[in-house]
């Protein structure tokens, strides 16, 4: 190849990518387009609520038969009755036999309520709760643009990059709709 050619060649396309790379720069900061200059999300917080169930052991008092707890009674008077008999002397003193039966009923009584306390039974019980999941979500963009020395800031529905296109030398807010039909019906 001539050296002169070879020359032409290197030379030409220094001038056109000097040149290009002019006309993009201009095309990019011209009047078409405003630089970026800073693009913030906006957040809000999202709370959704989820069940979470577990099993878990449960302990229930058995269902009470006598309420009025008179089998504990009955026992402890006739106990009460015979152990104040017997010390009562046998059969002559009547007081003793008594205080035997009252005391011994008393305390029959108080037995069994102890008794019934302590019946309980063991069962496993699905147990569910609510929980609310706490997450972050991007809703827009606060951005800080420059159209030659004049800077602006706006609210956008995106993140437009580093660079906002332009329509009459006002800045294009909103993303161009995207067609869901590829043949453009």
């Amino acid at each position: 190849m001539n050296k002169s050619v070879l020359v032409g060649v290197v030379f030409g396309a220094g001038i056109a990518t000097a040149f290009g790379g002019f006309a993009g720069y201009r095309m990019l900061s011209g009047s078409e387009y405003a630089q970026v200059l800073s693009a913030t999300p906006v957040t809000e917080s999202v709370r959704t609520p989820r069940q979470e169930c577990g099993d878990q052991v449960v302990t229930r008092q058995e269902p009470v038969k006598d309420t009025h707890k008179i089998a504990g009674s009955v026992i402890g008077a006739v106990a009460g009755g015979l152990l104040g008999n017997a010390i009562g002397g046998g059969g002559k003193n009547t007081a003793a036999k008594i205080a035997g039966a009252a005391a011994g009923g008393y305390a029959g009584n108080k037995a069994q309520e102890e008794m019934q306390k302590n019946d309980t039974y063991q069962t496993t019980e699905r147990v569910c709760k609510t929980v609310v999941d706490v997450s972050e979500r991007t809703v827009a963009y606060d951005v800080k643009y420059q159209i030659g020395d004049t800077t602006g800031e706006v609210r956008m529905d995106h993140d437009p990059g580093d660079t906002i296109k332009l329509t009459d030398g006002k800045v294009v807010i909103a993303r161009a709709p995207v067609s869901s039909d590829a043949s453009g019906n």
